[in-house]
């Protein structure tokens, strides 16, 4: 038996040793070269917001509906003790409106909300499979990248210039 926990106390100290290892050696360059990105949907339209653009993302989240000039409000909800407004995200971008918006993503950038209607998931993607795209006639405004990731084919969705176009009062989508 003495030398059954003889045994174990080594093995624990190799993985005690490992663990602390972790922490001290540089990230490897691999891990370092990922995005982090959900997939929505908007319809039948894919899209992605970068992680690091939004706040949080919540489900079922009551809406008040306020006027407003913009058809792309849909009201104010609460998020963490903060009211912020609440925009339909396929009319921002120019696509059909969706019949239930069920899931809303808070921007990280400035207290405004986008609602989409399906969270399909969490995508780790490398940062070179995500290909730039410049805005012209025939891409959607605001859509400056793609990633081919789960099956499909995803727009990644410029949340800061969205935001920024809500504030300037301007109407985010392309006539």
């Amino acid at each position: 038996m003495n030398g059954r926990r003889t045994v174990t106390a080594g093995r624990a100290e190799e993985m005690r040793l490992a663990f602390d290892r972790s922490f001290a050696a540089a990230p490897d360059a691999a891990s370092a070269a990922t995005e982090d990105i959900l997939s929505i949907r908007m319809g039948e339209a894919r899209c992605a917001l970068r992680i690091a653009e939004i706040r949080g993302v919540f489900a079922d989240k009551k809406v008040t509906r306020i006027p407003g000039r913009s058809p792309a409000l849909l009201g104010i909800a609460g998020f963490r003790g903060t009211i912020v407004p609440v925009y339909a995200l396929s009319a921002l971008l120019g696509y059909p409106p969706g019949e239930t918006m069920r899931w809303v993503a808070v921007a990280a950038a400035a207290p405004v909300a986008v609602a989409f209607e399906e969270f399909a998931g969490h995508l780790r993607v490398a940062a070179d499979a995500i290909a730039p795209h410049s805005v012209d006639a025939e891409a959607r405004q605001h859509v400056r990248g793609y990633v081919r990731a789960d099956g499909g084919v995803w727009g990644i969705v410029d949340l800061p210039a969205v935001v920024a176009a809500i504030a300037r009062g301007a109407s985010p989508v392309v006539s």
